[in-house]
């Protein structure tokens, strides 16, 4: 249990417990960049959404069948500035990891989705608890951003991602979590987009997690993946599509 509380504290998914841690651009590289122009980025002048205009555009439970969705209690949420890195230019994956909008939204809103095993309830065998308990848990968060602000934060969180591929420390709720690496993958999603499997030390062990974001106008979608058996093998393909479908 130390172990899991652990991890769950690095990547702000103590909500696991409650419920039973360079960037690859969207599709090739040439696509990422034009679809990242100035031309096809949000308005100048956007202004960001209201947090009561961004519950109606995160994903809920009829957008995913075979996932348990809930709305982030405020103990699941940890508040901007309470988490960081030893390294700042690190802060924005911290953050993108701690069920945190990156950079300065003008709202944010997050939902949790638990994949669900197939086989639950009294019949199940030792083997299907376990699949219970180390199912994968989706953090998403929605932070909608004024003017450029969200085309900043993406570009933050690429920045970390090749500064920081080496590893970093996240420091938050009085512990010190050792991130050894941070390895860019390939994501199709939104306007822009980037993927990383992050490798974390716990306690000797390596245990890996997956972190992806996508922009849509001014609204940044990023989802932070963990999971008790201390390896997540996937990006969460079904909650970003559902995602993206609902942004539009």
């Amino acid at each position: 249990m130390r172990t899991a509380a652990a991890v769950a504290s690095a990547a702000s998914l103590a909500l696991v417990l409650a419920a039973c841690s360079g960037g690859g651009e969207g599709g090739d590289k040439g696509k990422g960049a034009s679809k990242g122009s100035a031309s096809a980025s949000a308005a100048p002048d956007a202004k960001a959404l209201s947090a009561a205009e961004l519950e109606k555009l995160i994903v809920e439970q009829a957008d995913l069948k075979g996932y348990q969705v809930q709305k982030a209690e405020a103990g699941d949420v940890v508040k901007p500035g309470d988490v960081s890195a030893d390294k700042p230019a690190c802060t924005p994956l911290a953050e993108a990891m701690s069920f945190i909008a990156t950079g300065k939204p003008g709202a944010s809103v997050q939902r949790k989705a638990i994949e669900m095993p197939k086989t639950e309830g009294a019949t199940a065998s030792p083997e299907d608890a376990l699949g219970v308990l180390s199912a994968p848990v989706t953090s998403v968060t929605l932070g909608s951003y004024g003017g450029g602000g969200a085309q900043e934060a993406l570009a933050s969180l690429k920045t970390a991602g090749t500064e920081c591929a080496g590893g970093f420390t996240l420091i938050g709720g009085g512990e010190k979590t050792k991130i050894t690496k941070v390895a860019p993958e390939t994501v199709t999603a939104g306007e822009e987009a980037l993927a990383f499997t992050v490798t974390t030390d716990v306690e000797g062990e390596e245990w890996t997690s997956k972190l992806v974001a996508f922009r849509k106008g001014n609204t940044l979608a990023s989802f932070s993946v963990i999971s008790l058996g201390g390896k997540v093998k996937e990006q969460p393909k079904t909650v970003i599509d559902a995602q993206a479908a609902k942004l539009g």
